[in-house]
């Protein structure tokens, strides 16, 4: 949902991966005249547990370093609409960046942890994070979305630290217009 709420705001199409890549469809934004970060936007085709076989060949293809790599994960240990960004660490139980951190052979990679809740304790795990949001959580998804997305658009301008300075919990609150 972030990264599709990026290309809609910067009109970028979806477009499936170089073929030595797996199961991927990626968007492009170029440097461009104006100064602006080239970007590329990418949504693995994969089971999240297989998702570090697509960064690691998206990394080696277009010569990205991890580093310069924002990885946007879905966490239950936070609550709905809470944002954590670190600039690396532990996959944390998380198993699509255990998969990225095997691939990659590090932990040394930025990452932007929404918040979804654990919900029901009663529910299979799997099953909360595969399904639909509740309807008390819907009715915030689109600023929630549109905030993640706006951290990820400050990663690729200033990096992981100012994300972390504005959007960690205890950060100042992001000014809107």
């Amino acid at each position: 949902m972030v990264v599709d709420e990026i290309a809609r705001r910067h009109v970028l199409s979806w477009a499936m991966a170089p073929s030595q890549v797996p199961d991927a469809l990626i968007a492009k934004r170029h440097a461009g005249a104006a100064g602006g970060t080239a970007v590329l936007l990418v949504k693995p085709l994969t089971f999240m547990n297989r998702s570090g076989d697509v960064v690691a060949a998206l990394g080696h293809y277009y010569d990205v370093p991890a580093a310069d790599t924002l990885i946007v994960v879905d966490e239950v240990a936070l609550p709905f609409g809470r944002l954590r960004a670190r600039e690396r660490g532990s996959a944390g139980g998380h198993n699509g960046l255990k998969s990225i951190v095997q691939r990659l052979g590090s932990t040394e990679f930025p990452r932007l942890r929404l918040g979804v809740g654990r919900g029901d304790a009663r529910r299979d795990l799997a099953d909360h994070v595969l399904s639909t949001f509740e309807p008390a959580a819907r009715a915030g998804l689109d600023e929630f979305i549109a905030r993640a997305a706006d951290a990820a658009e400050l990663f690729a301008a200033e990096g992981i630290s100012k994300v972390m300075n504005v959007y960690n919990p205890g950060a100042a609150v992001p000014e809107t217009d």
